[in-house]
């Protein structure tokens, strides 16, 4: 007998289906040969200062640092139940083995790994491992199960993150609530978080905003703009000259042919991204529905960094990417390109997040609206990401008016490629929108202006930090959060 260790309900669930342990029981599942059963997140947690020693229940400046020579653990109090339960279950005679079957990722290894320990087992375990919670998914993980030892490494990991986050937690927050003699919360995420804020802040407080003038001229093809003057007068005196002469002589027009490359896979931070920008999602709506839809079968893993798939999955792709389109209603340009998608280089413990073979053919008509529109995003991404590059031709224009220059660009589509497929489904709003005018005129010819004005504008201050920029900024300088379970 096998006993499979899930990280939630839910998930143990879809295991049992498919390994055939139908029978119920109190907190497990078990049938055909396996136990399935699940850990309700952290069921065990690092134990408090007090119980190391007795006078660390009071915090006094002369006891810190606090530093554990052995570290001790215990069980939270709102899960014991489902704690006895899993240790009489490695206890059984007939439980010869286990399976770490926790969310395959560094937190979900500490997770199984704490309460392995803390039961006192010593019986051998594997590791499940995979990104997708489909049938057969499942059913190819179970049959090539990962060793153990292979993961040693990211329980440590995990370990020495968590220790520190303790370290830091108990040891900062007391020192400055006794200097301060207040209660002053420090944390490893929380503080350089709050630091983050504050110097944000700290600039919007101590900006200045400085005018600035500009000259734009118009024309039948479009208009074009001077450069910056900090002066009103200095505007004036242009806006005068190119009144009175009332055209502009093209001084230089260069043409660069441009290509725009299909945009990567997602990622959960690209993902979250995206969401915020184009659906008004935060950081962690987003990380909620991708995670329902990972568990109903319909995505792959959401906790990943990369943007890339592995090159096994190349033969696959097509008919995914055929399915997908038709599941969402998309029109495919001519070519799919999936060499692009694949490098198993770049893959670490998870590729990127694409939708399953499931979802192609599941009813989505009842999923809430929030995950519908995060499931598009993710379909639509992929159908972007295997599609040709978008090419344009740029044209950057010179003019001269009043002894000063004038500038424009003109963009011209030559191919639009993948860019066809995401305004299917997010049309660009009119401010947005590309403009596609182009001077048909050679360098020294002269064009009439019809419009001549004085623009005025402000710089603007630094923007307030969203959660979105907040999951960025922690990316760039390594801050990570500890996943909810």
């Amino acid at each position: 007998m096998k006993l499979v260790l899930a990280e939630k309900p839910s998930v143990a669930q879809s295991l049992a289906k498919v390994l055939g342990a139908n029978k119920r029981c109190d907190g497990y599942l078990e049938g055909n040969g396996y136990i399935v059963s699940w850990c309700v997140g952290h069921l065990v947690e690092l134990s408090p200062p007090e119980t190391y020693n007795e006078t660390f229940s009071k915090w006094r400046l002369e006891d810190l640092p606090i530093l554990p020579e052995h570290w001790r653990y215990q069980v939270s109090a709102s899960t014991r139940k489902q704690y006895g339960i899993l240790k009489n279950l490695m206890k059984r005679e007939d439980v010869k083995s286990l399976v770490c079957a926790t969310d395959a990722g560094r937190e979900g290894e500490l997770i199984f790994r704490l309460v392995y320990h803390q039961a006192g087992c010593r019986k051998p375990f594997e590791r499940l491992w995979i990104s997708s919670m489909e049938d057969q998914a499942i059913r190819d993980g179970f049959s090539y199960l990962e060793p153990s030892t292979k993961y040693d490494a990211l329980y440590e990991a995990a370990l020495c993150r968590e220790r520190a986050d303790w370290i830091v937690g108990i040891n900062a927050t007391r020192l400055f609530s006794c200097l301060y003699r207040q209660t002053l919360n420090i944390g490893r995420v929380m503080t350089p978080t709050l630091a983050m804020v504050v110097m944000r802040d700290a600039e919007i407080a101590s900006f200045k905003p400085k005018p600035f003038y500009t000259v734009q001229i118009g024309m039948d093809a479009g208009s074009a703009t001077s450069k910056r003057f900090d002066q009103k007068a200095d505007a004036e005196t242009l806006l005068t000259k190119c009144k009175e002469a009332m055209k502009a002589m093209i001084q230089t027009m260069d043409r660069k042919e441009k290509t725009e490359r299909a945009p990567l896979l997602y990622d959960l931070t690209s993902l979250q991204r995206d969401a915020n920008r184009i659906l008004g999602f935060t950081a962690q709506q987003t990380m909620d529905y991708t995670q329902a839809l990972y568990e109903k079968k319909l995505v792959t893993y959401p906790r990943t960094d990369s943007r890339f798939l592995t090159e096994d999955m190349k033969v696959m792709l097509p008919t995914l990417i055929r399915s997908a389109a038709g599941k969402v209603g998309a029109k495919l340009t001519d070519d799919i390109l999936v060499d692009v998608l694949c490098d198993s280089s770049k893959v670490s413990d998870h590729h990127a997040i694409i939708p399953t073979k499931t979802m192609c053919t599941a009813d989505l008509a009842e999923l809430p609206s929030g995950e519908k529109a995060i499931l598009q995003l993710i379909v639509v991404r992929l159908l972007c990401a295997s599609a040709p590059d978008h090419r344009y031709a740029e044209d950057f224009v010179v003019l001269i008016c009043g002894d000063e220059e004038f500038s424009k660009k003109n963009k011209t589509v030559l191919f639009n490629g993948w860019k066809e497929i995401w305004q299917q489904f997010y049309p660009a709003k009119d401010k947005e929108k590309e403009v596609y005018s182009g001077l048909a005129l050679a360098p020294n010819a002269y064009v009439s202006l019809t419009q001549v004005e004085l623009k005025e504008g402000k710089t603007t201050a630094p923007k307030r930090f969203t959660d979105v920029i907040f999951c960025e900024r922690k990316e760039w300088i390594g801050i990570e959060e500890r996943s909810s379970a």
